[in-house]
């Protein structure tokens, strides 16, 4: 079974251009999910993107959901995620025994999605410990590198939009707009309890999906980043499987309404995730301190880099973010050159 005719009514008459773009190539069905062959090589690819999703999940300000935009997989993820629900048991049911779990199977695209949560697992329990101590100790270097890889994002992406109008005009600034209001909340100091921390799964996962908002920035905004972070590196399975389970909610519960956004106002709907993630540049910006002007584990003012307290170090700021900005680019290139995931 094929992808039938992409639904997205305001990006058909641009059809031509469509099949050599990477955010136009792979549309998302309107009622039932593509069926993929995939090869051991894109497989690997589907598991680099993971690695790449991880990593970007774990610093508070950057989105998982970024990256799968960027690196081309994101319609296939939103797609394969809003086809788990309750008709997978008539799926199963037409077929029965072994041929209805591998009907299910294909239906939701789960060998996709395994090897993506291979690749955002294998970054999770490799880099949680190293991301975190560059946070706590080199803050500088990582947000230098991450607001060089937000920022570049911004500018490929603005290059999809294939017509702006007023419309779509308004989104982008309204996606600006939210993803700074979120940016600046004020952090809850909470001890999360597991019922707790399952409502925060579930928000957070929201957010993950959704480029440009973070979704351990959301998990740190109500209290549970620490509590996530140390789970995951201490493999401390009762908040790490109730926090999973917070997010399996929250997906049923959200994917759905994206997916129908993007098949039907897909144009509309990725100026909105664009400015979501413009937006978020006020969070990664790199030169940060306290409320007092110092530096310590509550900077999280931004200031102007003539203003750091250790001077802006241009060299090393700006050769960082220059490395992000080629890596992403390069990820969205390899995106659009390889075989589609």
């Amino acid at each position: 079974m094929t992808a039938s005719q992409s639904p997205r009514p305001d990006a058909q008459s641009s059809s031509s251009q469509s099949s050599s773009t990477q955010l136009d190539s792979q549309p998302i069905a309107g009622e039932s999910s593509p069926v993929y062959n995939d090869s051991p090589k894109q497989l690997f690819g589907v598991y680099v993107r993971g690695l790449a999703m991880g990593a970007a999940d774990i610093v508070p300000g950057v989105s998982g959901g970024t990256i799968a935009l960027i690196a081309g997989i994101y319609e296939r993820l939103i797609n394969a995620l809003s086809s788990v629900g309750p008709n997978l048991w008539q799926v199963f049911r037409q077929e029965g025994g072994i041929k209805g779990l591998i009907a299910v199977w294909r239906q939701v695209d789960a060998t996709f999605l395994l090897f993506l949560l291979m690749g955002i697992a294998t970054s999770l329990a490799t880099l949680a410990g190293v991301i975190k101590h560059l946070l706590d100790n080199q803050p500088l270097m990582i947000w230098s590198f991450f607001f060089g890889l937000v920022i570049a994002t911004v500018f490929l992406l603005l290059s999809e939009i294939k017509r702006w109008n007023i419309g779509r005009a308004l989104l982008f600034l309204l996606g600006i707009a939210s993803a700074v209001i979120i940016s600046s909340l004020p952090l809850m100091n909470t001890t999360p309890s597991l019922p707790y921390l399952f409502v925060a799964g579930a928000i957070a996962i929201c957010a993950m999906i959704l480029p440009g908002i973070s979704g351990s920035f959301i998990l740190l905004l109500m209290g549970a980043y620490d509590t996530v972070l140390e789970a995951v590196h201490t493999l401390n399975f009762a908040i790490i499987f109730t926090l999973i389970a917070g997010m399996a909610t929250g997906l049923l519960l959200f994917t759905r309404m994206l997916k129908w956004l993007l098949s039907r106002y897909y144009q509309a709907t990725l100026a909105l995730l664009i400015g979501f993630i413009a937006g978020s540049l006020v969070k990664v910006w790199p030169w940060k301190t306290d409320a007092l002007g110092t530096l310590n584990s509550e900077a999280t003012h931004n200031v102007m880099p003539w203003h750091y307290p250790t001077g802006a170090e241009w060299l090393t700021t700006l050769s960082l973010m220059l490395l992000g900005a080629i890596l992403v680019t390069a990820l969205s290139l390899w995106g659009r050159r390889s075989p589609r995931p």
